[in-house]
């Protein structure tokens, strides 16, 4: 890395919100996920701050979700699933009082798309894996506020998520994201040199690869400092979730990927660094608690008090850092690859990636086939045929190739370790 890099280009996708009067009007879309469950816990203590006029879940929690419609009192209810909307129907009015109106009901694969258009000020995607492209494209298109939790959408159809924003359009909630922000604020962007994203290490942190041969499900659930669905948690655990977290750093801050650096800090005390080319590094922490970034991806430019925990200073505490283990955990390399590759090539490594995780969780891939499996339909896939006239057909293909490709290499591992 040069000790004194050219000055970055203003990031196409860093803020510049709109404020107005009273509540901000908000949709919150994977309202039942953890990323939506906070942010509902955040609107419930701030009611002077933010308004809730709309949720999308994919269906499953039916009796979550219209007890979240039922407080808030919002005005439609998405779910992806059409076979729960007389379940959901059912909940609803045990909700609501006789001859009270409930709320509309949108159903189906495009509801969620159809919410993040509807009128409001901010769509809060807190939508898991790449099912939430299509959202987080409807939410720009409609010139929404987009607080993005759902980091697959912006990595899967970067060229087509960065064609659609205006600056100031994305707010990123990733813990690691809105620290970069928050970090960035404070310098020239031709003052800095490089972005550090840290990283807890998962449950494995110090683990050789060997021995991350026979680790199980349990053990890779069992992160040990924040609370998250299982798809997440694993993501953790492989460090893959680092990797789609470097290209998405890349996308919002145009910054080359050979000036973001990856930091292991198993305390999750610092969310992420800027280094200056004076050799200064700024740092923003708070203790692990996703209630802080969602608050900035709400209510950015204002703060919202008491948002999360704060330190206590009176209180001793040590703060490690370590260098990452690229031979154990190799994703955010490959992550690294693919996004320098661009094209279909990054919808093609998180497609795998969520195809071999559902193996994992279902017992039929062991831990290290994840990135062995991941590593190979990458390399199957080659040089993406598109670049920067990337298409949703092109991404929808590959992810749809991906899929099945991950699909028969699983099943090929499962036979090949019956027979041994």
């Amino acid at each position: 890395m040069s000790d004194s890099p050219a000055p970055l280009a203003d990031p196409h996708l860093v803020f510049d919100p709109v404020t107005g009067d009273g509540p901000r009007d908000v949709v919150i879309l994977g309202s039942t996920g953890s990323i939506g469950t906070q942010a509902i816990d955040l609107v419930l203590r701030n009611p002077d701050r933010f308004r809730v006029t709309g949720l999308s879940a994919n269906g499953g929690r039916v009796g979550l979700l219209a007890e979240q419609a039922y407080r808030l009192r919002v005005r439609t209810v998405a779910v992806a699933r059409e076979d729960a909307v007389p379940a959901l129907r059912e909940a609803l009015s045990a909700q609501y009082g006789a001859g009270e109106p409930l709320p509309e009901i949108l159903a189906g694969p495009d509801a969620a798309a159809q919410l993040a258009a509807s009128d409001c000020h901010t769509v809060l995607n807190g939508i898991t894996g790449s099912i939430g492209l299509a959202p987080t494209l409807a939410a720009l298109e409609a010139g929404r506020t987009l607080a993005l939790a759902n980091k697959e959408s912006l990595i899967v159809g970067g060229p087509l998520v960065k064609a659609l924003a205006k600056p100031g359009q994305i707010i990123p909630v990733d813990s690691e994201h809105a620290a970069l922000f928050q970090a960035l604020a404070a310098g020239t962007r031709a003052d800095v040199r490089k972005l550090v994203v840290t990283a807890s290490g998962g449950p494995f942190r110090g683990r050789t690869k060997e021995e991350l041969t026979h680790v199980t499900v349990e053990d890779a659930l069992a992160h040990p400092t924040w609370a998250m669905g299982p798809v997440i948690t694993v993501n953790s655990a492989t460090l893959v979730n680092k990797g789609l977290e470097v290209i998405e750093a890349h996308l919002l801050y145009d910054i080359p990927f050979d000036r973001i650096e990856v930091v292991v800090h198993p305390q999750s005390y610092v969310h992420s660094m800027i280094e200056f080319i004076d050799g200064s590094t700024l740092a923003q922490a708070t203790p692990p608690d996703m209630r802080g970034p969602i608050a900035i991806g709400l209510g950015w430019p204002d703060r919202v008090p008491d948002a999360a925990p704060a330190f206590d200073w009176s209180t001793a505490s040590t703060w490690e850092f370590f260098p990452l283990d690229n031979d154990a955990f190799p994703s955010v390399e490959l992550a690294r690859h693919v996004g320098r590759l661009g094209g279909t090539a990054p919808a093609v490594f998180n497609a795998a990636n969520e195809e071999c995780v559902d193996a994992f969780l279902r017992g039929a891939l062991p831990f290290n086939g994840i990135m062995e499996t991941v590593t190979q339909v990458v390399e199957e896939h080659g040089t993406p045929r598109t670049g920067t006239a990337l298409t949703v057909a092109d991404v929808l293909e590959a992810e749809t190739w991906a899929r099945a490709r991950a699909r028969e290499l699983t099943a090929q591992t499962a036979t090949a370790e019956a027979r041994a």
